[in-house]
Formats: structure tokens, sequence, C-alpha cells
């Protein structure tokens, strides 16, 4: 008799408030056993999962994380002994997730799952600066990239989609806003262009810094703590004309 497991959910978080959590989300994790979940999820949204066990299994630049192997391995062993498991990701878990990497454990064991969609933190940062990332006229299409490549990964060459498009929206890469200008100035993008850096997309303590491409590699100046995007196009353009809530000072050292 074929052994009976249980449905391990790919739940997206949302940017960070919890409010943004999908209806749907917020049902699974009302009845989950257990949730493993992002260091960057918000401590009321984990209050929903009343009855779960919490397994914090995050991933942070620069600090310990879980190997994503150990994270497949325990969603797997998981579904063999609780009916209803979560793996609650930050954002959207189809990007920039390593969605893929638990889907294929889980095919590859035969267990039930499901991908619960959520609100990807570009769409957040786009909604806080009342800015449309596609425009008629101006913005045609949209290119979401990241400059981080992880161990024996080979390289790709994200700056030439990011370079092309009208609108480019950057995951992960304040670590390496110096390197990212660089690599769009090599490819043609103008140091004038139009750049928004947005901290904390949707929580209370969102900050938002109108840039250009030149100011980049001074991001560091900006004391950014918590998870950002850096957003490029002439659509940000307008970012100067609208209520910039930005950190005192901030701006003038870059200017």
């Amino acid at each position: 008799m074929k052994p009976v497991y249980g449905t391990v959910y790919l739940v997206g978080a949302g940017p960070g408030a919890p409010d943004l959590l999908t209806l749907r989300a917020a049902e699974i994790l009302k009845r989950a056993d257990v949730v493993f979940h992002d260091a960057l999820v918000h401590p009321d949204t984990l209050l929903l999962a009343q009855n779960a066990e919490k397994i914090a299994v995050g991933k942070r630049c620069g600090k310990q994380s879980t190997a994503q192997r150990f994270i497949n391995k325990r969603l797997v062993d998981a579904a063999r002994k609780f009916n209803t498991v979560v793996r609650l990701k930050g954002g959207d878990p189809m990007l920039f997730g390593r969605a893929q990497e638990e889907i294929a454990a889980l095919r590859a064991a035969g267990i039930e799952h499901e991908v619960v969609p959520g609100v990807t933190a570009a769409l957040a940062a786009s909604a806080g600066l009342g800015i449309s990332l596609t425009q008629r006229g101006l913005s045609r299409n949209v290119v979401f990239v990241t400059a981080r490549v992880g161990v024996s990964e080979a390289d790709h060459d994200w700056a030439a989609s990011a370079a092309a498009a009208d609108t480019a929206i950057i995951y992960m890469g304040i670590g390496q806003a110096a390197l990212i200008a660089a690599m769009l100035a090599a490819r043609g993008v103008p140091p004038a262009t139009p750049a928004v850096v947005v901290e904390n997309a949707s929580l209370p303590q969102e900050r938002r810094f109108p840039l250009v491409l030149a100011d980049l590699p001074h991001i560091a100046e900006l004391g950014i703590a918590g998870p950002a995007l850096i957003m490029l196009g002439k659509v940000f353009a307008a970012a100067k004309k609208v209520s910039i809530a930005t950190a005192s000072g901030a701006l003038a050292a870059l200017s």
C-alpha cells in the first residue's frame, strides 16, 4: 500500500507588511502543522500559524544561512510526518526564492505540493512611490534581475538584460552597488539615469532614496540595514517630484 504523505505549500509572505498576505496564504498558515520560514518574514505573519511548529531556515547575505539541500530534506521529512507543511518565503516564491530546487526535491520524493503566490517587493516599492513600472510612451518593459552569483554557479550577464530594459529592478544588490554601477555603465547606461533605492518596502520604516546611476557606489553612506531594491529607469525621474521619505542628510552627502 502506498504511504500517505502530507502536502507542502510554498507560500509567498509578500514584501513585509502582514496585511499584504493573500487570503489563501493566511488560510493555509492557520491550519499549518509546521512552518519553515525565511529570516525576513514579519512576526505578525507568523502569528497566523498559531498551532504550528515554526522553524527558521532563512538566508541573509553575509550571515550564517541554512543550506538549501538541508531545507529540501527537512521539507520532505516533514511531509512524511505532518498533513500541512508550509515553506514560507519572503515576496513571491517563484522570484529569486530558489523554489524550483525545493519543488524538484518534493517531486523526486513523491510529495504533493502547491505554490501560493505572494506580492514581490518590486510591486510594493512601486506602489509606495506612486510610480508605475510601466508607462505608456516611456516604459514598455520591466526586468527583474540579481547580480548575485551563488557558489559553484556560472557567471550570468545580468547587466545586458538590465541595460536593455526600459525599467530595471535589481534585487539583493546593495552590497554590490559599486560593481552594479560599473557594469551598467560599461553597457552604455548613462550615469544620469534616474534611480531609486527602496528599503523595507511596505513596512512603516520604509525609506526611499531618489538617486542617479552615478550615485550607486556611495550607497553605503545611506546606512541601509534592511532589505532593499535598486530601481532604475526614466520612470523614476518623477521620484524627485513626489513626497520621498529619506534619511536626514543622506542625499546631501551624495550630491
